[in-house]
């Protein structure tokens, strides 16, 4: 589920470089094998819509369970097996074609390493008790390949849970050796280590200089007692509305000016005036969603956004993590909100609407 992520869908599902992760990491993958994508109940039509001639399959509660879901529906010919999770979107196809061919000239199970470099210490609590050896120790990336006949029998034997393929494999009496690995191939948990992705993306399609830009976003909407409020693309209940003609949603239509203006393409005015028909009534995330497409379309990826709400109401504080995650889902990329008054001055000051400013830094991914 990718939890730690906070993109408020599946990992696998959450955008990295203008696309799905999942479409991320299914790039290097060659023709001619059969793909089987295990994934969330919720979310099978959408890999499904990723990839159409993927045999998908539902996860189970733990990684073990999810694999051996999709191990029962290879096909009969399959001889070779790589398991490979879709938060390492950017492992290139050469590591791919490395454990194939370690695991069809050995007959063992494959993993590829990376040597750690980093000083290692074994600690109890605070103290630390000994320096480890990193000579011995190595990174453990995927994708991760085994023969299929074995790689069954280690399924279908298997006591206890393992926090990998190699590790199940082994315990049923398997040989793992090692292949060298890839640093493209590191692991995305974090926003942090979703920015180091779409920068080094970036930087490998624009050069060694990465072209950012930012952009400001400013909108302004009076508060109207007949209508429900929409910020941020969420409902607030009990709340008095905005005036527009959309939903008022000032804090996506400013995000919205703030990417158009970093991706120099205008500003929402000019993309969705208030003459077309189509926009009335519509909801922020439509405006946001629409607009993430453009700044996409235009060669660019979003780093961040930054939103500050000016305001009496609503108080933000209760709701703003499910706020950020909302938003930065929509976005692809880490959205903060900060919310303040000012100090009874102006139209925000006497409550009589809302004032936003946004903040977004893009970097160009294609000339």
């Amino acid at each position: 589920m990718g939890s730690r992520l906070g993109a408020g869908v599946p990992k696998a599902f959450a955008w990295v470089a203008g696309q799905p992760m999942l479409a991320r990491a299914l790039t290097p993958i060659p023709e001619g094998v059969q793909l089987v994508i295990v994934a969330p109940a919720s979310h099978l039509a959408d890999a499904l819509a990723l990839a159409p001639a993927a045999t998908v399959v539902v996860g189970g509660e733990t990684r073990q369970a999810s694999v051996a879901a999709g191990l029962g529906v290879l096909e009969p010919g399959i001889r070779t097996v790589l398991v490979h999770d879709a938060a390492r979107a950017f492992a290139p196809a050469e590591l791919f074609e490395r454990v194939i061919a370690a695991v069809e000239s050995t007959g063992d199970g494959v993993i590829p390493v990376l040597p750690v470099s980093d000083t290692i210490k074994r600690v109890d609590g605070e103290q630390v008790l000994e320096t480890v050896d990193r000579s011995a120790l190595v990174h453990v990336q995927t994708p991760q390949g085994f023969p299929r006949g074995a790689l069954d029998v280690a399924y279908a034997t298997a006591l206890n849970d393992h926090t990998d393929d190699a590790a199940l494999f082994a315990a049923s009496g398997g040989t793992v050796i090692t292949v060298p690995g890839d640093a493209s191939a590191h692991k995305i948990t974090t926003p942090a280590d979703l920015r180091r992705a779409e920068l080094e993306l970036a930087e490998l399609k624009v050069g060694s200089s990465v072209d950012s830009r930012t952009g400001v976003g400013i909108d302004v909407h009076a508060y109207a007692d007949d209508r429900e409020l929409w910020l941020g693309g969420l409902y607030w209940p009990d709340e008095v509305g905005l005036a527009g003609h959309s939903d008022g949603d000032a804090l996506c239509h400013a995000i919205c000016d703030a990417l158009l203006s970093a991706a120099g393409l205008g500003d929402i005015g000019a993309r969705f005036g208030t003459d077309d028909p189509r926009f009335a009534g519509a909801h922020g995330e439509v405006f946001l969603t629409e607009t993430v497409a453009l700044v996409t379309g235009a060669g660019f990826v979003v780093n961040n956004v930054a939103a500050q709400v000016v305001a009496t109401h609503p108080r933000l504080g209760t709701r703003r993590a499910e706020l950020e995650a909302h938003l930065s889902a929509l976005v692809g990329a880490p959205v903060s909100v900060a919310g303040t008054t000012s100090d009874g001055l102006g139209f925000t000051g006497r409550g009589q609407g809302v004032a936003v400013v946004a903040n977004a830094l893009v970097v160009q991914t294609a000339r």
